[in-house]
Protein backbone atom coordinates (compact mmCIF):
# COMPACT_ATOMS: atom_id res chain seq x y z
CA UNK A 1 0.00 0.00 0.00
CA UNK A 2 1.10 3.62 -0.84
CA UNK A 3 0.74 6.14 1.37
CA UNK A 4 0.32 9.82 0.93
CA UNK A 5 0.70 12.54 3.55
CA UNK A 6 -0.90 16.21 3.00
CA UNK A 7 0.43 18.82 5.93
CA UNK A 8 -1.37 22.23 6.16
CA UNK A 9 -0.86 25.33 8.32
CA UNK A 10 -3.97 27.23 8.27
CA UNK A 11 -5.42 30.62 10.08
CA UNK A 12 -6.53 28.54 13.39
CA UNK A 13 -5.91 24.71 12.74
CA UNK A 14 -3.11 23.12 11.53
CA UNK A 15 -3.83 20.01 9.90
CA UNK A 16 -2.36 16.26 8.66
CA UNK A 17 -4.23 14.01 6.23
CA UNK A 18 -2.71 10.40 5.36
CA UNK A 19 -4.15 8.97 2.18
CA UNK A 20 -4.29 5.65 -0.04
CA UNK A 21 -3.95 5.56 -3.57
CA UNK A 22 -7.32 5.53 -3.91
CA UNK A 23 -7.65 8.92 -2.33
CA UNK A 24 -9.11 7.95 1.08
CA UNK A 25 -7.96 9.11 4.13
CA UNK A 26 -6.42 6.78 6.44
CA UNK A 27 -5.37 8.91 9.30
CA UNK A 28 -6.38 12.74 9.88
CA UNK A 29 -5.40 15.01 13.33
CA UNK A 30 -6.24 18.20 13.79
CA UNK A 31 -4.56 20.88 15.96
CA UNK A 32 -5.93 24.30 17.21
CA UNK A 33 -3.54 27.56 16.99
CA UNK A 34 -3.67 31.21 16.77
CA UNK A 35 -2.41 33.96 15.68
CA UNK A 36 -1.35 37.16 17.56
CA UNK A 37 -0.88 40.88 17.19
CA UNK A 38 2.54 41.94 17.95
CA UNK A 39 3.47 45.70 17.79
CA UNK A 40 0.36 45.80 15.29
CA UNK A 41 1.32 43.06 13.48
CA UNK A 42 -0.40 39.85 13.36
CA UNK A 43 1.99 37.12 13.13
CA UNK A 44 3.06 33.91 14.15
CA UNK A 45 6.18 32.43 15.90
CA UNK A 46 7.76 30.22 13.43
CA UNK A 47 9.11 27.93 16.60
CA UNK A 48 5.21 27.62 17.25
CA UNK A 49 4.35 26.63 13.76
CA UNK A 50 7.37 23.29 13.75
CA UNK A 51 5.88 22.61 17.31
CA UNK A 52 2.30 22.43 15.60
CA UNK A 53 3.24 20.35 12.66
CA UNK A 54 5.08 17.68 15.50
CA UNK A 55 2.10 17.62 17.20
CA UNK A 56 0.18 17.17 14.39
CA UNK A 57 1.59 14.58 13.18
CA UNK A 58 2.36 12.97 16.25
CA UNK A 59 -1.83 12.73 16.69
CA UNK A 60 -1.53 10.69 13.25
CA UNK A 61 -0.21 7.45 15.15
CA UNK A 62 2.06 5.13 13.72
CA UNK A 63 2.82 5.73 10.09
CA UNK A 64 3.49 3.51 6.84
CA UNK A 65 6.45 4.53 4.83
CA UNK A 66 5.24 7.87 2.96
CA UNK A 67 5.53 7.07 -0.73
CA UNK A 68 5.28 11.45 -1.56
CA UNK A 69 3.96 14.27 0.67
CA UNK A 70 3.80 17.93 0.62
CA UNK A 71 3.19 21.16 2.82
CA UNK A 72 0.46 23.75 2.37
CA UNK A 73 -0.21 26.79 4.46
CA UNK A 74 -2.27 30.46 4.56
CA UNK A 75 -1.32 31.94 1.30
CA UNK A 76 1.02 35.34 1.09
CA UNK A 77 2.43 37.35 3.92
CA UNK A 78 5.97 37.78 4.10
CA UNK A 79 9.23 36.37 5.83
CA UNK A 80 12.51 37.30 4.89
CA UNK A 81 15.96 35.69 5.94
CA UNK A 82 19.98 36.44 5.68
CA UNK A 83 21.91 34.41 4.40
CA UNK A 84 22.76 32.57 7.29
CA UNK A 85 19.06 31.88 7.47
CA UNK A 86 18.03 33.96 10.10
CA UNK A 87 14.56 35.61 10.00
CA UNK A 88 14.76 39.02 9.68
CA UNK A 89 11.57 41.09 10.60
CA UNK A 90 8.54 39.12 12.02
CA UNK A 91 6.53 36.97 10.17
CA UNK A 92 3.83 38.72 8.89
CA UNK A 93 0.64 37.20 7.78
CA UNK A 94 -1.99 37.57 4.96
CA UNK A 95 -4.08 39.44 7.59
CA UNK A 96 -2.10 42.66 8.17
CA UNK A 97 -2.74 45.53 6.32
CA UNK A 98 0.54 47.61 6.59
CA UNK A 99 1.87 48.09 3.38
CA UNK A 100 -1.01 50.44 1.43
CA UNK A 101 1.39 53.26 0.43
CA UNK A 102 3.80 50.03 -1.11
CA UNK A 103 0.79 48.32 -3.03
CA UNK A 104 -0.96 51.25 -4.82
CA UNK A 105 2.86 52.77 -5.80
CA UNK A 106 2.87 48.99 -7.17
CA UNK A 107 -0.21 48.76 -8.43
CA UNK A 108 0.61 51.87 -10.61
CA UNK A 109 4.09 50.57 -11.94
CA UNK A 110 3.16 46.61 -13.12
CA UNK A 111 0.10 48.33 -14.34
CA UNK A 112 -1.38 45.00 -12.22
CA UNK A 113 -3.20 44.78 -8.86
CA UNK A 114 -0.86 43.76 -6.41
CA UNK A 115 -2.81 43.47 -3.18
CA UNK A 116 -1.05 44.46 0.37
CA UNK A 117 -0.89 41.23 1.44
CA UNK A 118 1.41 39.95 -1.34
CA UNK A 119 5.30 39.27 -0.12
CA UNK A 120 6.39 42.48 -2.54
CA UNK A 121 4.11 44.90 -1.11
CA UNK A 122 5.66 43.91 2.23
CA UNK A 123 9.02 44.02 0.71
CA UNK A 124 8.51 47.63 -0.83
CA UNK A 125 6.85 48.75 2.12
CA UNK A 126 10.27 48.04 4.03
CA UNK A 127 12.17 50.29 1.40
CA UNK A 128 9.94 53.04 1.26
CA UNK A 129 10.13 53.30 4.97
CA UNK A 130 14.10 52.77 4.71
CA UNK A 131 14.32 49.65 7.21
CA UNK A 132 17.66 48.32 7.25
CA UNK A 133 17.55 45.16 7.32
CA UNK A 134 16.48 45.20 3.74
CA UNK A 135 20.44 44.88 2.60
CA UNK A 136 20.99 41.72 4.14
CA UNK A 137 17.64 39.78 2.41
CA UNK A 138 19.07 36.66 0.80
CA UNK A 139 15.66 34.76 0.82
CA UNK A 140 12.11 35.45 0.94
CA UNK A 141 9.07 32.93 0.76
CA UNK A 142 5.59 32.06 2.52
CA UNK A 143 5.09 30.12 5.11
CA UNK A 144 4.53 26.86 3.47
CA UNK A 145 7.73 27.68 1.05
CA UNK A 146 9.48 28.07 4.89
CA UNK A 147 8.65 24.94 6.00
CA UNK A 148 9.39 23.11 3.02
CA UNK A 149 12.72 24.46 2.87
CA UNK A 150 13.75 23.76 6.25
CA UNK A 151 12.56 19.96 5.39
CA UNK A 152 14.31 19.81 2.16
CA UNK A 153 17.03 22.71 1.82
CA UNK A 154 15.09 23.91 -1.59
CA UNK A 155 13.98 27.05 -2.30
CA UNK A 156 10.90 26.03 -4.63
CA UNK A 157 7.18 26.92 -3.87
CA UNK A 158 4.10 25.83 -5.86
CA UNK A 159 2.79 28.23 -8.28
CA UNK A 160 -0.03 29.17 -6.78
CA UNK A 161 1.41 29.58 -3.94
CA UNK A 162 4.10 31.80 -6.05
CA UNK A 163 1.47 33.87 -7.75
CA UNK A 164 0.78 35.45 -4.36
CA UNK A 165 4.35 36.68 -3.64
CA UNK A 166 4.66 38.56 -7.16
CA UNK A 167 3.04 38.46 -10.36
CA UNK A 168 3.61 35.10 -12.79
CA UNK A 169 3.89 35.11 -16.71
CA UNK A 170 4.15 32.02 -18.82
CA UNK A 171 5.18 30.03 -15.83
CA UNK A 172 8.07 32.40 -14.21
CA UNK A 173 8.07 35.39 -12.20
CA UNK A 174 7.30 38.42 -14.84
CA UNK A 175 11.15 39.61 -15.63
CA UNK A 176 9.70 43.37 -17.02
CA UNK A 177 7.68 43.76 -13.85
CA UNK A 178 10.94 42.35 -11.78
CA UNK A 179 13.22 44.66 -13.75
CA UNK A 180 10.54 47.58 -12.63
CA UNK A 181 10.78 46.60 -8.89
CA UNK A 182 14.17 46.52 -9.04
CA UNK A 183 14.66 50.34 -10.51
CA UNK A 184 12.26 51.51 -8.06
CA UNK A 185 13.94 50.06 -5.51
CA UNK A 186 16.88 51.34 -6.01
CA UNK A 187 15.68 54.94 -6.55
CA UNK A 188 14.46 54.46 -3.17
CA UNK A 189 17.86 53.10 -1.90
CA UNK A 190 17.91 49.57 -2.35
CA UNK A 191 19.98 47.33 -4.30
CA UNK A 192 17.77 44.54 -4.52
CA UNK A 193 17.25 41.70 -7.48
CA UNK A 194 14.31 40.49 -6.39
CA UNK A 195 14.44 37.75 -8.78
CA UNK A 196 17.37 36.16 -7.34
CA UNK A 197 15.40 36.43 -2.92
CA UNK A 198 12.09 34.71 -4.76
CA UNK A 199 11.67 30.95 -4.02
CA UNK A 200 11.35 29.08 -7.83
CA UNK A 201 8.01 28.69 -8.59
CA UNK A 202 7.15 24.73 -10.12
CA UNK A 203 3.72 23.42 -11.51
CA UNK A 204 1.73 20.67 -9.64
CA UNK A 205 3.47 16.96 -10.71
CA UNK A 206 7.19 18.18 -10.68
CA UNK A 207 9.23 17.33 -8.21
CA UNK A 208 9.96 19.55 -4.91
CA UNK A 209 13.01 17.48 -3.63
CA UNK A 210 12.96 15.29 -1.00
CA UNK A 211 13.38 15.01 3.17
CA UNK A 212 16.84 15.46 4.24
CA UNK A 213 18.38 14.01 7.34
CA UNK A 214 18.80 17.75 8.80
CA UNK A 215 15.14 18.00 7.72
CA UNK A 216 14.31 14.92 9.47
CA UNK A 217 16.06 16.03 12.69
CA UNK A 218 14.08 19.72 12.56
CA UNK A 219 10.87 17.25 12.85
CA UNK A 220 12.72 15.60 15.58
CA UNK A 221 12.43 12.68 13.64
CA UNK A 222 8.59 12.08 12.88
CA UNK A 223 9.53 12.07 8.77
CA UNK A 224 12.14 10.17 7.17
CA UNK A 225 15.08 11.22 5.61
CA UNK A 226 14.52 10.72 1.47
CA UNK A 227 10.70 10.69 1.54
CA UNK A 228 9.91 12.68 -1.80
CA UNK A 229 8.28 15.83 -1.55
CA UNK A 230 5.55 17.96 -4.15
CA UNK A 231 5.64 21.45 -4.75
CA UNK A 232 4.11 23.44 -1.33
CA UNK A 233 1.12 25.13 -2.03
CA UNK A 234 -0.67 28.14 -0.60
CA UNK A 235 -4.43 27.18 0.78
CA UNK A 236 -6.15 28.87 -2.10
CA UNK A 237 -4.51 26.16 -4.44
CA UNK A 238 -5.47 23.15 -2.31
CA UNK A 239 -8.86 24.77 -1.94
CA UNK A 240 -8.89 24.13 -5.89
CA UNK A 241 -7.52 21.12 -5.84
CA UNK A 242 -10.26 19.66 -2.79
CA UNK A 243 -12.90 20.75 -4.73
CA UNK A 244 -12.46 19.71 -8.31
CA UNK A 245 -12.12 23.40 -9.27
CA UNK A 246 -9.06 23.48 -11.23
CA UNK A 247 -10.46 23.82 -14.95
CA UNK A 248 -11.88 26.95 -17.05
CA UNK A 249 -15.50 28.36 -15.65
CA UNK A 250 -14.85 25.94 -12.58
CA UNK A 251 -14.82 28.31 -9.10
CA UNK A 252 -14.71 27.64 -5.65
CA UNK A 253 -15.23 29.27 -2.64
CA UNK A 254 -13.13 29.20 0.95
CA UNK A 255 -15.02 30.03 4.03
CA UNK A 256 -13.28 30.17 6.96
CA UNK A 257 -11.47 32.83 9.06
CA UNK A 258 -11.16 34.25 5.46
CA UNK A 259 -13.41 34.10 2.58
CA UNK A 260 -12.06 33.85 -0.80
CA UNK A 261 -13.31 33.16 -4.51
CA UNK A 262 -11.46 31.73 -7.20
CA UNK A 263 -12.63 31.44 -11.06
CA UNK A 264 -10.67 30.02 -13.19
CA UNK A 265 -10.48 32.57 -16.20
CA UNK A 266 -11.09 31.59 -19.85
CA UNK A 267 -9.69 34.56 -21.16
CA UNK A 268 -7.69 37.96 -19.38
CA UNK A 269 -9.60 40.10 -17.38
CA UNK A 270 -10.82 43.40 -19.85
CA UNK A 271 -9.17 45.72 -17.01
CA UNK A 272 -7.54 45.72 -13.65
CA UNK A 273 -9.57 45.90 -10.34
CA UNK A 274 -8.11 46.50 -7.30
CA UNK A 275 -10.83 44.12 -5.29
CA UNK A 276 -9.80 41.35 -8.00
CA UNK A 277 -5.91 39.47 -7.36
CA UNK A 278 -4.90 37.05 -10.70
CA UNK A 279 -3.40 34.25 -9.49
CA UNK A 280 -2.93 31.06 -10.56
CA UNK A 281 -4.11 27.37 -10.53
CA UNK A 282 -1.39 24.86 -8.94
CA UNK A 283 -0.55 24.04 -13.01
CA UNK A 284 0.07 27.71 -13.67
CA UNK A 285 -3.34 29.04 -15.40
CA UNK A 286 -4.86 32.58 -14.68
CA UNK A 287 -7.45 32.77 -11.54
CA UNK A 288 -9.34 35.59 -10.72
CA UNK A 289 -9.58 35.66 -6.84
CA UNK A 290 -11.50 37.84 -4.82
CA UNK A 291 -10.44 37.88 -1.11
CA UNK A 292 -11.83 38.88 1.78
CA UNK A 293 -10.14 39.21 5.41
CA UNK A 294 -13.07 38.45 7.54
CA UNK A 295 -15.30 35.70 7.57
CA UNK A 296 -16.19 33.66 10.76
CA UNK A 297 -14.25 35.07 13.44
CA UNK A 298 -17.26 37.49 14.55
CA UNK A 299 -19.52 34.09 14.59
CA UNK A 300 -17.07 32.75 16.38
CA UNK A 301 -17.37 35.49 19.25
CA UNK A 302 -20.92 35.29 19.29
CA UNK A 303 -20.77 31.15 19.65
CA UNK A 304 -18.37 31.50 22.39
CA UNK A 305 -20.82 34.41 24.04
CA UNK A 306 -24.46 31.82 23.60
CA UNK A 307 -22.20 29.05 25.11
CA UNK A 308 -21.54 30.93 27.84
CA UNK A 309 -25.26 31.97 28.35
CA UNK A 310 -26.49 28.73 27.55
CA UNK A 311 -23.65 26.38 28.82
CA UNK A 312 -23.98 24.21 25.91
CA UNK A 313 -20.84 23.18 23.73
CA UNK A 314 -19.38 24.83 21.30
CA UNK A 315 -20.43 22.60 18.75
CA UNK A 316 -24.15 22.66 19.79
CA UNK A 317 -23.80 26.16 19.24
CA UNK A 318 -22.83 26.00 15.96
CA UNK A 319 -25.33 23.98 14.84
CA UNK A 320 -28.12 26.09 16.49
CA UNK A 321 -26.71 29.48 15.56
CA UNK A 322 -26.18 27.69 11.77
CA UNK A 323 -29.79 26.39 11.48
CA UNK A 324 -31.80 28.73 13.00
CA UNK A 325 -30.44 31.19 10.78
CA UNK A 326 -32.56 29.38 8.34
CA UNK A 327 -35.64 30.62 10.15
CA UNK A 328 -35.02 34.10 9.59
CA UNK A 329 -36.54 37.09 7.81
CA UNK A 330 -34.65 36.82 4.06
CA UNK A 331 -33.22 40.33 4.91
CA UNK A 332 -32.41 40.18 8.51
CA UNK A 333 -35.42 42.03 9.91
CA UNK A 334 -33.37 45.75 10.10
CA UNK A 335 -30.64 44.24 11.43
CA UNK A 336 -26.88 45.11 10.02
CA UNK A 337 -23.34 43.21 11.02
CA UNK A 338 -20.07 44.00 10.30
CA UNK A 339 -17.39 41.28 10.80
CA UNK A 340 -14.49 43.15 10.73
CA UNK A 341 -12.30 41.80 13.06
CA UNK A 342 -9.14 42.81 11.13
CA UNK A 343 -8.68 45.35 8.31
CA UNK A 344 -10.61 44.26 4.64
CA UNK A 345 -9.06 46.55 1.58
CA UNK A 346 -11.95 45.30 -0.23
CA UNK A 347 -14.19 47.89 1.48
CA UNK A 348 -10.78 50.20 2.13
CA UNK A 349 -10.57 49.83 6.02
CA UNK A 350 -7.47 49.74 7.41
CA UNK A 351 -8.24 48.42 10.78
CA UNK A 352 -11.03 46.04 11.89
CA UNK A 353 -13.76 46.88 14.30
CA UNK A 354 -16.66 44.68 14.46
CA UNK A 355 -20.32 46.04 14.64
CA UNK A 356 -23.99 44.97 14.93
CA UNK A 357 -26.84 47.89 14.60
CA UNK A 358 -30.41 46.87 13.72
CA UNK A 359 -33.60 49.72 13.31
CA UNK A 360 -35.85 50.45 16.30
CA UNK A 361 -38.75 48.16 16.38
CA UNK A 362 -37.32 46.16 13.49
CA UNK A 363 -37.63 42.21 14.10
CA UNK A 364 -34.84 41.71 16.44
CA UNK A 365 -34.79 37.65 17.16
CA UNK A 366 -32.26 35.10 17.90
CA UNK A 367 -33.41 34.05 14.20
CA UNK A 368 -32.51 36.81 12.70
CA UNK A 369 -29.83 38.15 14.37
CA UNK A 370 -28.01 34.81 13.37
CA UNK A 371 -29.42 35.04 9.38
CA UNK A 372 -27.72 38.60 9.97
CA UNK A 373 -24.13 37.15 10.96
CA UNK A 374 -24.21 34.73 8.45
CA UNK A 375 -25.03 37.43 5.73
CA UNK A 376 -22.25 39.40 6.45
CA UNK A 377 -19.98 37.22 6.60
CA UNK A 378 -20.62 37.02 2.94
CA UNK A 379 -21.06 40.48 2.11
CA UNK A 380 -17.82 41.56 0.98
CA UNK A 381 -17.39 38.87 -1.01
CA UNK A 382 -20.68 39.73 -2.80
CA UNK A 383 -19.12 43.27 -3.47
CA UNK A 384 -15.96 41.77 -5.15
CA UNK A 385 -17.88 39.43 -6.57
CA UNK A 386 -20.14 41.56 -8.40
CA UNK A 387 -16.91 42.92 -10.19
CA UNK A 388 -15.88 39.85 -11.52
CA UNK A 389 -19.38 38.74 -13.12
CA UNK A 390 -20.79 42.45 -13.88
CA UNK A 391 -18.11 44.48 -15.11
CA UNK A 392 -15.91 41.89 -16.48
CA UNK A 393 -18.60 39.41 -17.82
CA UNK A 394 -16.96 36.07 -15.94
CA UNK A 395 -18.88 33.14 -16.83
CA UNK A 396 -18.68 30.90 -13.77
CA UNK A 397 -20.74 27.36 -14.17
CA UNK A 398 -21.56 27.34 -10.74
CA UNK A 399 -19.33 27.04 -6.63
CA UNK A 400 -17.92 24.22 -5.13
CA UNK A 401 -17.67 25.54 -1.32
CA UNK A 402 -15.85 24.32 1.56
CA UNK A 403 -14.49 25.35 4.97
CA UNK A 404 -16.04 25.87 8.57
CA UNK A 405 -18.81 28.02 6.61
CA UNK A 406 -20.12 25.37 4.95
CA UNK A 407 -20.22 22.62 7.61
CA UNK A 408 -23.69 22.46 9.46
CA UNK A 409 -25.83 21.17 6.61
CA UNK A 410 -27.44 23.56 3.87
CA UNK A 411 -27.11 26.75 5.88
CA UNK A 412 -23.88 28.57 4.66
CA UNK A 413 -24.48 26.90 1.52
CA UNK A 414 -28.25 28.39 1.00
CA UNK A 415 -26.94 31.90 2.57
CA UNK A 416 -23.91 31.86 -0.13
CA UNK A 417 -26.27 30.67 -2.80
CA UNK A 418 -28.48 33.62 -2.01
CA UNK A 419 -25.82 36.07 -1.78
CA UNK A 420 -24.13 34.89 -5.10
CA UNK A 421 -27.01 34.75 -6.78
CA UNK A 422 -25.52 31.55 -8.60
CA UNK A 423 -25.60 27.76 -7.64
CA UNK A 424 -23.28 26.50 -4.84
CA UNK A 425 -22.10 22.73 -4.73
CA UNK A 426 -21.02 21.29 -1.54
CA UNK A 427 -19.29 17.92 -1.89
CA UNK A 428 -19.47 15.15 0.35
CA UNK A 429 -15.69 15.26 0.57
CA UNK A 430 -15.71 19.44 1.51
CA UNK A 431 -15.07 18.91 5.06
CA UNK A 432 -12.03 17.31 4.43
CA UNK A 433 -9.94 20.53 3.16
CA UNK A 434 -6.83 21.75 1.83
CA UNK A 435 -4.94 19.15 3.65
CA UNK A 436 -6.36 16.30 1.82
CA UNK A 437 -5.96 18.73 -1.31
CA UNK A 438 -2.53 18.87 -0.44
CA UNK A 439 -2.05 15.40 0.15
CA UNK A 440 -4.00 14.54 -3.31
CA UNK A 441 -1.07 16.83 -4.99
CA UNK A 442 1.29 14.63 -3.56
CA UNK A 443 0.00 11.64 -4.39
CA UNK A 444 -0.78 13.05 -8.84
CA UNK A 445 2.98 13.73 -8.28
CA UNK A 446 3.47 9.77 -7.90
CA UNK A 447 0.63 8.31 -10.04
CA UNK A 448 -0.09 10.98 -12.87
CA UNK A 449 -0.18 9.23 -16.49
CA UNK A 450 2.59 10.99 -18.83
CA UNK A 451 0.98 13.95 -20.19
CA UNK A 452 -2.47 13.39 -17.52
CA UNK A 453 -3.04 17.11 -16.22
CA UNK A 454 -4.30 17.67 -12.75
CA UNK A 455 -7.87 18.29 -13.96
CA UNK A 456 -8.07 14.73 -15.58
CA UNK A 457 -6.29 13.19 -12.76
CA UNK A 458 -8.54 14.98 -10.17
CA UNK A 459 -11.46 13.76 -12.77
CA UNK A 460 -10.80 10.64 -13.64
CA UNK A 461 -8.96 9.60 -10.32
CA UNK A 462 -10.76 11.21 -7.36
CA UNK A 463 -13.91 12.31 -8.06
CA UNK A 464 -15.74 10.21 -10.27
CA UNK A 465 -17.74 8.77 -7.67
CA UNK A 466 -18.21 11.36 -5.01
CA UNK A 467 -21.34 12.77 -3.40
CA UNK A 468 -22.65 16.52 -4.32
CA UNK A 469 -25.19 18.30 -3.32
CA UNK A 470 -26.30 21.70 -5.24
CA UNK A 471 -28.57 24.35 -4.08
CA UNK A 472 -29.76 26.98 -6.77
CA UNK A 473 -30.41 30.58 -5.31
CA UNK A 474 -34.11 31.16 -3.75
CA UNK A 475 -35.49 34.41 -5.13
CA UNK A 476 -37.12 35.16 -1.82
CA UNK A 477 -33.53 35.13 -0.50
CA UNK A 478 -31.56 36.50 -3.47
CA UNK A 479 -33.85 40.02 -2.95
CA UNK A 480 -33.66 39.73 0.78
CA UNK A 481 -30.26 39.35 0.44
CA UNK A 482 -30.13 42.54 -1.79
CA UNK A 483 -32.15 44.41 0.53
CA UNK A 484 -29.74 43.67 3.42
CA UNK A 485 -26.43 44.56 0.93
CA UNK A 486 -28.35 48.03 0.38
CA UNK A 487 -28.28 48.38 4.28
CA UNK A 488 -25.23 47.79 4.38
CA UNK A 489 -23.49 49.24 2.01
CA UNK A 490 -25.29 52.71 3.73
CA UNK A 491 -23.95 51.95 7.01
CA UNK A 492 -19.94 51.54 5.50
CA UNK A 493 -19.88 55.25 6.51
CA UNK A 494 -20.63 54.58 10.23
CA UNK A 495 -18.42 51.19 10.39
CA UNK A 496 -15.61 53.32 8.57
CA UNK A 497 -15.95 56.47 11.55
CA UNK A 498 -15.67 53.81 13.91
CA UNK A 499 -12.12 52.21 13.11
CA UNK A 500 -11.12 56.04 12.81
CA UNK A 501 -12.62 57.04 16.38
CA UNK A 502 -12.57 53.84 18.60
CA UNK A 503 -8.96 52.72 19.88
Amino acid sequence: MHAYLGIELGSTRVKAVLINDAHAILAQASINWENQLVNGVWTYALEDAREKVKEVITELGDLPKISSMGVSAMMHGYLAFDKNGNLLTPFRTWRNTLTEQAAAELTSLLEFNLPQRWSAAHLYQDILDGKPYVKDIAYMTTLAGYTHYMLTGEKALGIGDASGMFPIREMEYDKLMAQAFDKAAKEHGANVNILDILPHPLVAGKSAGAITQSGSDWLGGLLKAGTPMCPPEGDAGTGMTATNSVTRRTGNISAGTSVFAMAVLEKPLAKMHPEIDVVTTPEGAPTAMVHCNNCTTDIDAWVKLFAELSNKSLNEVYELLYTKALQGDADCGGLVAFNYDAGEPITNLDKGRPMLARIPGGNFSLANLSRCLLYSATATLKIGMDILTQSEGVKIDGFRGHGGFFKTTRAGQQVMAAALNTPVTVMKTAGEGGAWGMAILAAYMINRAKDENLGDYLNARVFKDTDAYTLDPEPVNVKGFAKFLERYANCLPAERSLTERLL
